[in-house]
């Protein structure tokens, strides 16, 4: 391996011919001898540099091989940057496709179940309020309760179905707290229906809101990133 530019230590271009190489090291030689003038100027390492540099580069054949492992080194060199360029694309391809995958198996389904549970309660209290005391009214109401039991199982489920990518660990923290919000929710208004005390629905009307509020914000989290 190459370890000093001979090239630099006599101030030269790598293209120098052989009469600048002779030139530039006359001068040097002199500039930096110890026994010059100006005693601040003589610099026996840096000396030894000159002869050795002048020593490579003043025979042609030498320079030639010395030129060859230079331009092997950079090859190596390039190549070096080349194949961390490719592990480093390789490692975000991977990290790429393992967040495409998370949102089109995970969070995209988790996503439209929310929003099917989220979505009729507004509907759904006002027909009730017609009359809560109506069966029918009632059963109907119910059964969107058990619509929302059964989504919301279905979206815990693919939640904990795969493990979410790093960069979409704010989309999952959301996406975990809105579930957990909407199960209590779920929990207040059933209780509503067995009671019929108005606090348990407004309580739960209050946890549908945040859930919301969390779902907006996965949202956001996941544009963030795409």
């Amino acid at each position: 391996m190459v370890t000093s530019n001979h090239y630099k230590i006599l101030e030269l271009h790598e293209s120098a011919s052989q009469a600048d190489i002779k030139r530039a090291y006359h001068r040097l030689a002199k500039q930096h001898h110890p026994d010059s003038r100006s005693d601040s100027n003589g610099d026996h390492e840096h000396i030894a540099k000159i002869n050795a540099a002048y020593e490579v580069l003043g025979d042609p054949a030498a320079r030639k091989r010395y030129d060859a492992q230079r331009d092997g080194g950079r090859t190596q060199r390039a190549s070096d940057i080349s194949a961390q360029y490719q592990q480093r694309r390789k490692a975000n391809q991977r990290s790429d496709d393992s967040l495409t995958h998370w949102i089109r198996t995970v969070y995209n389904p988790i996503d439209r179940l929310i929003g099917k549970i989220i979505s009729p309660l507004k509907a759904e209290v006002r027909n009730l309020s017609a009359d809560p005391f109506d069966d029918e009214l009632m059963e109907s109401f119910q059964d969107y309760l058990e619509n929302c039991r059964e989504s919301l199982e279905k979206a815990k489920q693919k939640f904990k179905s795969m493990p979410n990518p790093p960069q979409a660990a704010k989309v999952a923290a959301n996406l975990y707290y809105c579930l957990n919000q909407i199960e209590d929710g779920i929990e207040e208004i059933e209780r509503f229906t067995f009671t019929y005390d108005d606090s348990y629905l407004h309580t739960g009307q209050e946890l549908f809101r945040i859930s919301k509020q969390l779902r907006r914000e996965a949202k956001a989290d996941m544009q963030a990133i795409l």
